[in-house]
């Protein structure tokens, strides 16, 4: 009998979740109905934000949270490095400059020195700074929040990995450290929504202004129409906005998942604590990535750090001959200052050091603990050792 590909991540859907999304096909409303209201409130109890708004995807999030604070022509940002593009190119949306960070080589984290390196090389004042979660672990955000106040700066914290994490007292997303907060609900995320995105936010001027933002930048409040308030037809557009919103459908399904966060997050941290445990036998040149303390993370990634070259091999090899045994893998990140549109030639030691190591192996919520078992023996057979 032939094993099941074991992809790097994917979606679980049940019958939930299809009459969920049923339901609404059979509704007045496929999208900017009711179905909205009710994910942002479900989003709110998830993560403890006072307002949530719902919108097409993370990358939009990035964008609208972003615009919404006043991001604009020339305005410097911090980003690491290690991150997807989105993330920095939301700052370029909004014309902004992004200036690189550095990364925690064992975890692939923005850390306060990291931090403090970019604030230091920087030619002006700093508007926002976006701390990345990486994998479900949360920045050391406390530390982080000091030296943005210090800077004056806006802290956007791009969560799309991080949703149901735990850190201190709080969720991430909870506000508690940052101006606004993003997520992401595409498939191979820990909640799926087909395609979907929010933002957090403590402030109720910053969420209306998402909210116009992500429809057109239309307002339909007579309070501020500059024509005649009694047609009842009018509407008028006040900002230059996009189309950024999140179907009923797609909110119908985020709704339904997010109501299994928990058992998502705990099935996720058991699949995390079988490959702590044998990845290990497999000697000394591959481990687990760091983990962050006083945080209970909903893993959206599992990353080995092999060190390929003291092994004799490639990354490369390595991963084709996965393929090959039915087990998919990934690289998360290619670091972005290194892509051709930022073409940074800086040098970056802890990015660096991460990416030459990191390896995505296969996390989602119906592998069995016999899949896990599967992945690190055929990783033991490709790297010619067995697990002690």
């Amino acid at each position: 009998m032939t094993s099941r590909f074991l992809p790097y991540g994917r979606q679980c859907i049940d019958q939930a979740d299809i009459d969920a999304v049923t339901r609404v096909l059979k509704s007045d409303y496929l999208t900017s109905g009711p179905e909205i209201e009710k994910f942002e409130a479900a989003m709110c109890a998830a993560t403890g934000a006072a307002e949530v708004v719902a919108c097409s995807n993370g990358t939009t999030a990035l964008h609208l949270a972003l615009a919404a604070l006043g991001v604009g022509e020339g305005d410097i940002c911090i980003v690491p490095t290690i991150t997807f593009m989105a993330t920095a190119n939301a700052v370029r949306y909004c014309g902004g400059e992004v200036v690189f960070a550095d990364v925690d080589p064992d975890t692939g984290l923005m850390t306060r020195a990291t931090l403090a390196d970019a604030i230091a090389r920087l030619e002006g004042p700093v508007k926002a700074i976006l701390p990345v979660h990486l994998a479900g672990q949360s920045c050391d955000m406390a530390a982080i929040a000091d030296l943005a106040r210090e800077a004056s700066a806006f802290i956007v914290e791009d969560s799309c990995h991080a949703l149901g994490t735990a850190r201190g007292e709080g969720m991430v997303g909870d506000g508690r450290y940052s101006d606004a907060a993003t997520f992401s609900f595409h498939p191979v995320k820990t909640i799926a929504a087909g395609e979907g995105g929010a933002v957090t936010t403590n402030d109720p001027a910053l969420a209306e202004k998402m909210r116009r933002l992500r429809t057109h930048g239309v307002t339909r409040n007579p309070d501020e129409f500059l024509g005649d308030p009694s047609e009842p037809w009018r509407q008028e557009f006040h900002d230059l906005g996009w189309n950024y919103r999140l179907p009923d459908l797609c909110a119908a399904l985020a709704t339904s998942q997010l109501s299994k966060l928990d058992a998502f997050a705990a099935r996720r941290r058991a699949i995390a604590d079988i490959y702590d445990r044998a990845l290990p036998r497999l000697g000394e040149h591959v481990r687990p990535f760091a983990r962050m303390p006083d945080q209970t993370p909903c893993w959206h990634l599992y990353v080995a750090l092999i060190d390929f070259e003291a092994l004799g091999t490639s990354r490369r090899d390595v991963m084709n001959a996965l393929r090959e045994r039915g087990v998919g893998t990934q690289v998360h990140y290619i670091p972005v200052h290194t892509q051709k549109i930022y073409g940074d030639h800086r040098h970056f030691p802890g990015a660096e050091g991460w990416y030459q190591r990191c390896l995505t192996l296969p996390m989602f919520y119906d592998m069995s603990d016999e899949d896990v078992h599967r992945v690190v023996r055929a990783l033991g057979d490709v790297l010619g050792m067995k697990a002690l």
